[in-house]
């Protein structure tokens, strides 16, 4: 039996948190880390680390969509980290810590903007600021964001030094699953 997947991008800053909250759902088949979103070609940790490559640091998530649904994953993403934050999360500063979604599908551009807009009305409740996500097709006539995946240290890095730093803030309100039908 083959399993039909999907693949998504997240970026939330650090990517060490974001990859373990990611494995840990049903129906996420597997995740890798690396970098997205920037123009240098194969980027290492320690260049997108100075911020001139224009790298996000980004979690790829695979998943099977009989399992678990791409809104259910922006769900969870929104909630992991402070979408509000421009270039920043908690102590981790710069334009590699932003938070961003690259799409692989038109539906997937949809359902994210649909979600954005869904927490935004969340958040406005609660006083809050205004979501900086960027939401960027990964590949398009206009764009063509390329996954370089990062240096293996950084795979499952979590899961090797279950006590490492989690490195993820978040604005301590609740995705309203109600309102996408979860």
């Amino acid at each position: 039996m083959t399993i039909s997947t999907q693949t998504a991008y997240f970026a939330t800053g650090c990517f060490w948190g974001a990859e373990r909250r990611f494995w840990q759902l049903t129906g996420v088949i597997s995740t890798s880390v690396g970098y997205m979103g920037g123009d240098k070609s194969n980027p290492t940790y320690e260049e997108v680390c100075t911020g001139r490559t224009a790298h996000a640091e980004v979690v790829e998530v695979t998943f099977d969509p009989s399992q678990i649904s791409y809104q259910r994953l922006l769900a969870e993403f929104w909630v992991m980290h402070d979408p509000t934050s421009l270039n920043q999360q908690g102590g981790d500063i710069g334009t590699q810590y932003r938070s961003a979604i690259f799409t692989t599908t038109d539906l997937q551009l949809h359902e994210a903007q649909l979600t954005k807009d869904a927490y935004q009305i969340e958040l406005d409740k609660n006083d809050m600021p205004q979501i900086v996500t960027e939401i960027l097709p990964a590949n398009s006539e206009k764009y063509s964001h390329t996954y370089w995946i990062a240096e293996e240290y950084h795979q499952k890095y979590l899961a090797k030094n279950p006590n490492g730093y989690d490195c993820h803030s978040t604005t301590g309100v609740a995705f309203p699953l109600e309102l996408i039908g979860l």
